[in-house]
């Protein structure tokens, strides 16, 4: 099965859809947001993706009031998260600069009002973070608007995607395997489970979220068939907020996308053939004929 998303298609044997998650990277600044979409299209991304909450609705009551310290000073988490969302203009303004990069733009709406918010501004998709896979109030609100949704499966178990999946349908699904540690180890990518969801959920594509540092998962997630890639971008690893640290600077997401095409292209058909290049080393090295 493929999934149609904008223009692109998901599945089917057909590139990996790669992802650039700007996600809350861009602290709130608009011209940092425009700066992210610029390395996503350097580097060949389908889409970026950002985070949409409305902070009164989707900031946990046991997190409001906890200091953070924060580029703009001292400040609750709650005002924190006001400061970091963008407006309907702003959003205006970020669609145009992805768009005229040739690239898909939507986001993760963690509230239904989010995700009218979203629909207000045409996005092609949705994003469900794993955070909110059992959010049921809002996997309905997603499914009602008929929009490609891309469910990430992190922190969660197997019971808990069936009742996610249960309420959004497979129409329209991309499914994606994550494991929800920032910074992800290894030891906790558990890339089999790629092949599980695609066994326990025919006809619905499987790609990849990841979090962990380097490219290599990333690539052996290709390898093993996701057929799409979602990973957060930043400018400076360094740089101030949660994400950052998890994140592929400029030059290692352009490396990543690069090998994604070259596994793909390494994967072939699976039928045995004897290539051209072969001919001549069997001339020379093949000491009885078939």
């Amino acid at each position: 099965m493929t999934v149609t998303i904008g223009s692109r298609v998901v599945g089917g044997g057909r590139p990996a859809y790669v992802i650039a998650e700007i996600g809350l990277n861009h602290n709130g600044d608009v011209e940092l947001a425009k700066q992210l979409i610029d390395v996503a299209a350097d580097a060949g991304a389908d889409a970026v993706k950002f985070q949409k909450r409305t902070p009164e609705i989707a900031t946990p009551e046991h997190m409001r009031d906890v200091p953070r310290e924060t580029p703009w000073g001292t400040m609750t988490y709650f005002e924190y998260r006001k400061r970091v969302e963008f407006d309907r203009d702003q959003y205006i303004e970020i669609s145009d600069h992805a768009l005229l990069r040739g690239l898909e733009w939507f986001a993760s709406p963690w509230d239904v009002p989010s995700v009218a918010f979203l629909e207000d501004l045409g996005v092609v998709a949705h994003k469900v973070a794993s955070a909110s896979l059992t959010d049921r109030e809002l996997l309905q609100a997603l499914r009602e608007t008929g929009k490609p949704v891309i469910l990430s499966t992190g922190m969660s178990t197997t019971e808990q995607i069936d009742a996610a999946i249960d309420v959004l349908g497979t129409d329209r699904l991309v499914l994606m395997h994550a494991t929800s540690t920032y910074p992800m180890e290894p030891e906790e990518a558990n890339l089999r489970m790629i092949p599980s969801l695609r066994d326990r959920y025919p006809g619905v594509p499987v790609g990849y979220s990841g979090h962990e540092r380097g490219l290599q998962i990333s690539i052996a997630a290709v390898a093993l068939g996701a057929v799409a890639v979602e990973r957060h971008i930043t400018l400076d690893r360094t740089m101030w907020g949660s994400d950052h640290a998890a994140s592929l600077e400029p030059a290692g997401f352009k490396n990543l996308v690069r090998d994604i095409r070259v596994i793909e292209a390494a994967l072939g058909d699976g039928v045995k053939r004897v290539y051209p290049g072969e001919l001549a080393p069997m001339a020379k090295l093949r000491r009885v004929p078939a």
